[in-house]
């Protein structure tokens, strides 16, 4: 966290505090980034769902707020893919709230968050960011992720092709896992 940034504190975010917030932020980076591969700004109803889903999965949704409570950026995971033996592994995303990028909420986010999957027996946080991303590329080689490969053109927006990389992080946990 920079010297000039004001106190700020990590929470679990709510529905019902959070949803909007969230997606305000979610929003933006659709409409002006590449940081989501959608197009159109999704609908706030678009949140029941995603946040129920965290839910039931016992999924974190951790935000930071500053001592106005107002969110700064968040971050969570989900399942990485279906199949059962990849129980272990989780795609991350972690966003941060224009204004206030390059200020240590990434990172504070980054930090929380790995604490979070080790809690829960993650094995592997999966990030995939656009490879022209290079804040969140620096970001994530900060904790230790490795470049896990690219799908080159992956993905067709503001006119042009985007590249898709993935970044790993092998956890030490789970200690013992299991089949099934």
């Amino acid at each position: 966290m920079s010297a000039a940034m004001s106190p700020v504190h990590l929470i679990d975010c709510t529905h019902a505090d959070h949803a909007a917030a969230i997606l305000d932020i979610l929003n933006e980076a659709i409409v002006h980034s590449t940081a989501l591969y959608d197009y159109r700004p999704r609908e706030l109803e678009s949140m029941d769902g995603w946040f129920a889903a965290k839910r039931t999965a016992g999924h974190p949704v951790i935000g930071v707020v500053d001592d106005d409570g107002s969110l700064l950026g968040f971050a969570s995971y989900g399942r990485f893919r279906e199949r059962e033996a990849y129980k272990y592994s989780v795609e991350h995303s972690l966003y941060v709230q224009r204004d206030h990028r390059g200020r240590g909420v990434g990172a504070l986010l980054m930090q929380a968050l790995i604490e979070a999957a080790r809690a829960r027996g993650v094995h592997v946080l999966v990030g995939g960011i656009d490879v022209a991303n290079a804040a969140s590329i620096a970001l994530h080689e900060r904790f230790g992720f490795v470049h896990a490969g690219t799908i080159r053109e992956a993905a067709f927006k503001f006119g042009r092709w985007l590249d898709l990389g993935f970044w790993q992080l092998v956890l030490d946990t789970p200690t013992v896992p299991t089949d099934g």
